[in-house]
Formats: C-alpha cells, structure tokens, sequence
C-alpha cells in the first residue's frame, strides 16, 4: 500500500512516550531526587529528541522502551554531574607541573582552607581593635620573617606581581632588562608583554648571551624607573655567556637611586642544597645581596597555594600597597588561609622535606621508588597481558614549574610497551594513554619511543593506583 512506511513512522513516533510521562514514572524519581527536577526534565527532553530523530530519520523502526530512555537520560544526567576539575596521578615526571596543577598542598593547608570555607573568618577584620584590618597581616610578618624583607604584599601569582611592581613603579617610564631575560613561558606569557600592559616601555641591553656592567650604565637615562632582573625559569643559556650578579647591579641601581627588582619565578625559602638538591637562589639572600624588591611565587618550589608575593623595602611596598590595581590582584580567604598554614611550616626547617609535598617527592629515594616498581610490574603484567609488555626502567625526573630548569633527579618508571606490529606501536602508546585517562582517578603517563612511561616519583598511594587497573577498558584482554 503506497506511503505504508510514512504511516508506520507516524505511529512509531506518536508511540514515544511524552516528556511529561517519563519524568512522572516512578522509575525516574530516584533521579528526579539524586540531580534535581530541572537537570532531569533537560536529560529526558534530550533522550525524547534523539529517539525522535532516530525513528524519523530511519535509524531504528523500534520504539525505545521506558527503561532504556530513562536509563539513557540517567547517564547523560549522572555524567553532567561529574567534576570537571578531578584529582589525577601525575606519573609524567614532571613533579611541579603546570597542567597539573603545580604543588600539591600540604594536610596543614588543606585543613587551614577546611576551617574558614564555610564560615566568616577574619579575613580583613582587626580582632583586637575591633575595625576593618588588612588581609595581608595574616601574612607579611611571615614573609618578613622567613625573608628578611621589611614588607610584603601577595597577589593571585607572580606575573600579577611583576605586573603590580612595574605599574606601580614605572608606570610611563623605562625599565631595564637583559636581553636574555626576556622569558616566555607556558600559555604564551612573554615578560615584554607584561611590561607593556603595565604602562612600563622595555629598555633591552645586552645580547641574549652576554650582558655586562656598562651595559646597564649607559642605558640608565632620565627616563629611567627601574633595573629589572628576570629569572630565566624554563631554559639556560649556556656557553659563552656574561651576566651581571646581584651585588653588582643592586651598586648600578643605588648610585642611580633607582629601585632594583628581582623576578625570581618559582622562588625558595630555604637552600634546597640541605636536602640534597641542587642551589637556587633564596628570596632571602636576594635580598641581602642588594634587592630592593623580590617576586616569587607561592605554588612551585614554595609548595604553596597559587600566589605571588611580593617582598622587600618597607616604602617601595607601601606605594605597591595604594596601587588600586591591587584590588583586582588580591587573594582569598582560601588562598590566605593555605599560605599562612604553608609559611609556618617553614619556621621548622627540619621537617620540611617530610611535611611539605614537593620538597617530599624531590627528596624521595631512588631505591623506594625502585622497590614500588618491582611491586607493581607484576600487577600491571597481570592486568594487561597480551596487551602490553611491562618493565621497569631507570628514569629522571624534572622539577617542573620553571624551577632548576636543566637539573633533574634519578627516579624509576614503569614502561608499557604495546605487543603486536612495531608500526602500529605509536598509535596503540597513544591509545594505552588514552585508556589511562579515562580511569576514576585518572593516570597521567609520558608517551615516548611508542611506550607509555610512568615516573613513579610522584606516586604515593598505591592501594588506589592498584585498585583501578581492573577498570582499563582491555585489563585482561588483547586490545591490538
């Protein structure tokens, strides 16, 4: 009979069971209870439209049952409702790492952010005078204290400091930068755009290997506002080079009255040469070699929350202070809370490794690292047979986070090579990867020389790395 299948269709379509039907049947009230009404009504609408377009368009001549359609707005529900910002294991060897969210935070910080997130706190409220106070006294005597410095302000991170510093200091007016200082790092942050958003004009000296004393003479001018000294965090130029040390260019910018700036990037508070580590410079001996201010940052090798602090003269700071740009650069409760906990840490020096995550898997053994790699080579041979082959390999790990950007420290990985066809290795690294990612806690590897590598150095809960590999998407199975 002619136009039989557009009759069907219709009937197959009046057959859908009505937005309105399916939020009222039971079966649906548990996710009505769980995600709301609203998240719900948008899930079934969703999975009504899709079934309607699949029965219009000829996907499918059956209509979906009630328990199907509920069960498929239930998962579109359910996966809305996931996190999107999650806790992963950051196994790439990069111990400071970026994408990753840098340092991770110590229980004393984490317990500090738990006491005033849900509750009042006294964030800019003097207790004892019973006024308004200033958030940055829950902090500077600390800075000042560990740092030596007169005075201190913090800001949300380090390039919100320099760009405070430079707007505050050399607004309309030169600052003096080495050449080979003019850093970019990650997300395309270059120092001369900063400079330039903060109303400062760049005055370069020096060539990009060499810059010497007289460089920074004669470029000094009645324009002149600043000396800036840029820590060149994620590269090293090495060879035939020249630089300018601190005590040097602090003597340039005194007989010159001009203030002398230190961006010194991830920033220390100690001599990480106590536990083993290679030296870099302290904000603190920053300072007594002749600077009049010092950025640095909270989140890297500090181990802090993400932060940028600002540390030196008592009336360079004051002027940074009554900048109005502060405002819109200021931390929070949070950030205060997380950084104070972080910086009383540092008034015992000893425990610091054990207490402070970064300093603890910087400092971390090479020989437990290994014993954690011969744990877990057979399980992950067990997990993957037939997929991978497993073993466990010497390796080296970067600090990360522009810190020590040429040094690194022994570590141990484990390294899953696909099994099957090497010309299709690559692909199948990169689809091991994949399948790593997509587990409850997701794993974060290292794709190189078709292998997934993961750096152990960072790992410190096994039980839950372990209990999720039976989740891999082809655990047991060949996935070639």
């Amino acid at each position: 009979m002619p136009g039989g299948g557009a009759v069907e269709d219709r009937k197959s379509l009046a057959a859908l069971p009505s937005v309105d039907r399916l939020l009222r049947d039971p079966a649906c009230q548990p996710l009505i209870a769980s995600v709301g009404r609203a998240l719900t009504t948008d899930a079934v609408r969703q999975v009504v439209d899709d079934a309607r377009a699949a029965l219009a368009g000829g996907a499918g001549d059956a209509v979906p049952a009630t328990e199907t359609l509920l069960g498929r707005a239930r998962e579109r529900a359910e996966a809305l409702m996931v996190p999107s910002l999650r806790p992963v294991f950051n196994l790439t060897g990069t111990v400071i790492h970026t994408n990753l969210g840098r340092a991770p935070l110590p229980e004393e910080a984490v317990a500090a952010i738990a006491a005033v997130a849900s509750r009042p706190a006294n964030l800019e409220y003097d207790l004892g005078a019973g006024r308004r106070g200033d958030r940055d006294a829950h902090l500077e005597a600390w800075v000042c204290r560990l740092t030596g410095a007169e005075a201190a302000t913090v800001v949300n991170n380090n390039a919100a400091a320099v760009l405070l510093v430079l707007n505050s200091l050399a607004q309309r007016r030169e600052a003096i930068v080495s050449r080979g200082e003019l850093i970019e790092i990650g997300g395309s942050f270059r120092l001369p755009d900063i400079m330039k958003r903060a109303g400062t004009r760049l005055v370069e000296v020096g060539t990009t290997n060499r810059t010497h004393a007289r460089d920074y003479r004669e470029a000094i001018g009645r324009g002149t506002a600043l000396i800036l000294r840029a820590h060149t965090s994620n590269y090293e130029v090495q060879g035939f080079t020249a630089a300018v040390p601190d005590p040097v260019l602090a003597g340039i910018a005194s007989e010159a009255e001009l203030p002398y700036v230190v961006d010194l990037g991830s920033g220390t508070l100690v001599d990480l040469e106590r536990f083993g580590l290679p030296h870099e410079p302290t904000v603190r001996e920053t300072l007594e070699q002749g600077a009049d201010l010092v950025t640095f940052s909270g989140d890297k090798l500090l181990g802090g929350p993400q932060a940028g602090v600002i540390a030196g003269r008592g009336d360079l700071i004051g002027k940074i202070k009554a900048n109005p740009m502060r405002r819109a650069l200021r931390i929070d409760k949070l950030t205060t809370a997380a950084l104070e906990a972080v910086l009383r840490l540092y008034a015992d020096p000893d425990r610091l490794a054990d207490r402070i995550p970064v300093l603890r898997f910087l400092t971390r053994d090479p020989a437990e690292i290994e014993a954690v790699a011969h744990r877990l080579v057979p399980l992950l041979k067990a997990a993957l047979e037939g997929v991978v082959t497993v073993s466990a390999e010497a390796c080296r790990s970067q600090i990360g986070s522009g810190a020590m950007p040429v040094e690194a420290v022994e570590s141990m990985a484990l390294v899953l090579r696909p099994a099957g066809p090497r010309k299709r290795a690559g692909a199948a690294a990169k689809k091991l990867a994949e399948a790593f990612r997509a587990l409850p806690v997701p794993v974060i590897g290292r794709v190189a020389d078709n292998a997934l590598h993961l750096d152990l150095r960072c790992l410190e809960d096994e039980a839950e790395f372990i209990a999720q590999l039976d989740r891999l998407p082809f655990a047991g199975t060949d996935a070639r």
